[in-house]
């Protein structure tokens, strides 16, 4: 049995310098050179002749991602900058009157899901078995870093949108995510992932956002700022409603940038204005400044003026915080890197877990918890293993179905000190 304990403020703070010093906890599983090579075979298509007029497809590879040099600016200009001049779409994710005006009008229960890569499989899974079982809660508000940026429309949108969930996260290949093909600024291409996401964040999926936006419910998406090193969290219902072919790509950018690997994936360059001049921003994964996210850090603390306006959080691991045991690690660049940052997403999330049940037991909320299952031993081939993916989805169904998923500590329960255990 799971056991998640609160700790105590000495022990909270700890966690959060600890979590400071993991900058490199992003969500990555290891693939082998096999992989890699099968890999450009997927993604590599013979190019098609275009009639007079028509424009061409983006080549893959570094060409694609050539940008204009940044024009320079200042920290001033960027705390300043406001995106397609929606000053609501935005706000730094360390600030609590900033992340004020990100609460909810609506009541009810909120949701906050990890990174972990091919790992969000488990979240899919977790939340269509919720919604097969009648026991899916209606969030008022959804977040998500990383793979669970990816995951938080659909887990926003619910039931309506379960089967593109399963079908988006039981068919996607390593081809569906990168080319093993270094840019300028990353190890591999993410070319296929952009595409992937076009395919999927549609006009009508962004008018079913901002419909839900309009009743009081948030969707928020969180991105790490290159520039400043600080977490941004978009307000994704507010970039929804404006519901041009403008708000359209930015929304799509958002999510690209927050599944944005540093060092294995180009960071993404998001335009804003700021004292009459254009500024260009560079955005990367979310998990760098947050494993997963409620709530700034000061809220987190209780030092913060933000009293949480919920009576449940619940969380989404897509991970086993457990320490797993891999003897076969072999000495490559990117497996010993992919598997490196694995363990430190897995350190992340555990403090983060903890900071969050302490502030929860502090301001009378109840946490429900759902990670990986240790026991959970299905083979992978490497990255975005479609039949790995497959059964962890399964698993993720018949774990909510029979109401095994979640942990909960409810907000009257005594402190401990143990951590969390398995």
């Amino acid at each position: 049995m799971r056991a998640f304990n609160t700790v105590s403020g000495s022990v909270a703070v700890a966690g959060l310098a600890l979590c400071a010093l993991l900058i490199a906890r992003v969500p990555l599983a290891p693939w082998p050179n096999a992989a890699q090579a099968q890999n450009v075979k997927q993604v590599e298509k013979p190019a098609k002749k275009k009639p007079p007029g028509k424009t061409t497809e983006p080549k893959a590879g570094p060409s694609a991602e050539a940008k204009p040099a940044r024009q320079p600016f200042t920290q001033e200009d960027d705390e300043a900058a406001v995106v397609l001049g929606l000053p609501d779409a935005r706000a730094w994710g360390d600030s609590d009157d900033e992340f004020a005006r990100l609460l909810p009008t609506a009541e009810g229960p909120w949701l906050a899901m990890s990174g972990g890569g091919s790992d969000g499989a488990y979240a899919a899974g977790l939340l269509s078995g919720l919604g097969q079982s009648g026991k899916r809660p209606p969030f008022a508000v959804v977040t998500g870093a990383s793979i669970g940026a990816l995951l938080a429309p659909f887990a926003f949108l619910g039931a309506k949108y379960d089967d593109e969930l399963h079908n988006l996260f039981t068919t996607i290949t390593a081809g569906d995510i990168f080319e093993d093909r270094p840019t300028p600024t990353s190890l591999m291409d993410s070319w296929p992932l952009k595409r992937t996401i076009e395919k999927h964040a549609t006009p009508q999926l962004l008018a079913d956002v901002a419909a839900e936006h309009r009743r009081g419910r948030r969707l928020l998406v969180v991105t790490t700022n290159l520039d400043t090193g600080r977490r941004m969290i978009w307000n994704m219902g507010v970039i929804a409603e404006r519901g041009d072919d403008k708000a359209l790509q930015l929304f799509r950018d958002v999510l690209l940038a927050s599944a944005s690997i540093p060092g294995i994936f180009p960071p993404v360059a998001i335009q804003a204005q700021s004292n009459g001049k254009q500024v260009s921003e560079l955005h990367n994964d979310g998990t760098i400044t947050a494993p997963f996210f409620v709530a700034p850090e000061s809220v987190l603390a209780g030092t913060g003026t933000v009293h949480l306006p919920t009576k449940e959080i619940y969380v989404i691991a897509n991970a086993k915080l457990s320490p797993q045991f891999e003897l076969t690690t072999p000495p490559t660049t990117t497996v010993v890197l992919g598997r490196s940052i694995a363990v430190a997403l897995r350190a992340g999330l555990r403090v983060e877990l903890l900071l969050t049940l302490a502030a929860a037991q502090k301001q009378g909320i109840t946490v429900s918890v759902a990670q990986i299952d240790p026991d959970f031993d299905h083979p992978s081939r490497g990255a975005f293993d479609p039949d790995y993916m497959q059964a962890l989805y399964q698993f993720g169904v018949e774990q909510a179905k029979a109401g095994k998923a979640f942990e909960t500590v409810a907000a009257d329960a005594p402190e401990l000190r143990s951590g969390i255990s398995r």
